[in-house]
């Protein structure tokens, strides 16, 4: 099988890029490089059914070419992270909206199959936990710019779902919770990488409000089986499905174990939204998949724990150059 992976040379994408051609498939990646690295696919870049093409999925001669080459496209493309989202949200809006209408109108032209990463997001403030695929969606107001990500990724799965009942295009959604693990970075404001990286350099681990909110982290191994699993299963066609791990932990935990697990003696602070960000952020209290539909679908299950994934995590981090510095303090 020949298949496509948009945003492929990002965290997610390039664990997916090894996983596929792990099992014997051609893939070929698109990636514009603006928050993916192409040092994420140094293994496996001189595979010979591996081809990279720096290119943007808003291009949409290219992008009819690559589909038209491809049985499976894989759309991962996406501005995400809450630093770059607060700090650029009309590049989060355009990337994610049209990219997505670009992916979508050339996989039926060619009649290919698509799965579309989604985000927990777009449950938003959604006060009834765990989340269910068919449970309300309640965003905030638009003045946090913030909710401008859930509101682009809902257009693009209202997009993909439209595109399946209207032209009957086979088109799969995953909605990812909290993927975490080597090669991922702090730049956008992703929460473990930026713990590790404090936490290595002897620095205060920075918990941005009271540290109550609680998440669920998944190993970037299981979202990827997962999300191989579900583009072969005729059953998820149409469907929204949750992709991630059930199990939950406050974020000042995750700071205590982070600590523990470095031998940090940096402590931790607590930091306002409004001072992290610059601006105001509505964040989200719990955020917790229910993962019946994709047991179901896939006999889904995660297999990796959250402490687990640490230690992964914080030993890869460790072979960052020292040069690297962590990411930047609030002041």
């Amino acid at each position: 099988m020949n298949v496509l992976i948009t945003g492929g040379a990002g965290f997610i994408g390039s664990h997916l890029a090894e996983a596929m051609l792990a099992r014997g498939h051609a893939v070929t990646v698109v990636d514009d490089l603006s928050t993916g690295r192409e040092e994420n696919l140094a293994d496996v870049g001189h595979h010979e059914p591996m081809r990279f093409v720096r290119g943007s999925v808003r291009d949409e001669p290219l992008m009819s070419d690559l589909v038209k080459g491809a049985d499976a496209v894989f759309h991962l493309a996406a501005a995400v992270g809450v630093k770059l989202i607060a700090e650029d949200p009309v590049h989060t809006i355009e990337t994610n909206i049209h990219g997505t209408e670009v992916v979508l109108a050339e996989a039926a032209r060619h009649g290919r199959r698509v799965l579309i990463a989604s985000t927990s997001e777009v449950y938003g403030k959604n006060a009834r936990t765990p989340f269910r695929e068919d449970d309300d969606c309640t965003l905030g107001p638009t003045r946090y710019s913030r909710w401008s990500y859930a509101c682009s990724k809902m257009v693009d799965e209202f997009l993909g779902l439209a595109y399946h009942d209207q032209f009957g295009l086979p088109t799969v959604v995953c909605r990812l919770f909290n993927t975490i693990g080597p090669r991922q970075t702090g730049q956008y404001g992703m929460v473990v990488p930026r713990f590790v990286r404090w936490a290595l350099a002897g620095e205060p681990v920075q918990v941005y409000g009271d540290g109550t909110q609680s998440r669920c982290f998944c190993h970037v191994a299981d979202v990827v089986a997962a999300l191989a699993a579900l583009i072969d299963c005729p059953q998820a066609v149409g469907q929204v499905v949750n992709v991630g791990n059930d199990e939950s932990v406050t974020i000042d935990a995750l700071a205590d174990l982070v600590l523990e697990k470095t031998g940090s003696t940096g402590g931790k602070v607590y930091v306002p939204y409004a001072d992290a960000y610059g601006r105001p952020i509505d964040d989200l209290r719990v955020r917790k998949p229910d993962l019946t539909r994709a047991r179901e679908l896939i006999g889904y299950r995660p297999h990796h724990t959250l402490a687990q994934t640490l230690d992964e995590v914080i030993a890869w981090q460790r072979t960052r150059p020292a040069a690297e510095s962590p990411p930047d303090s609030v002041s």
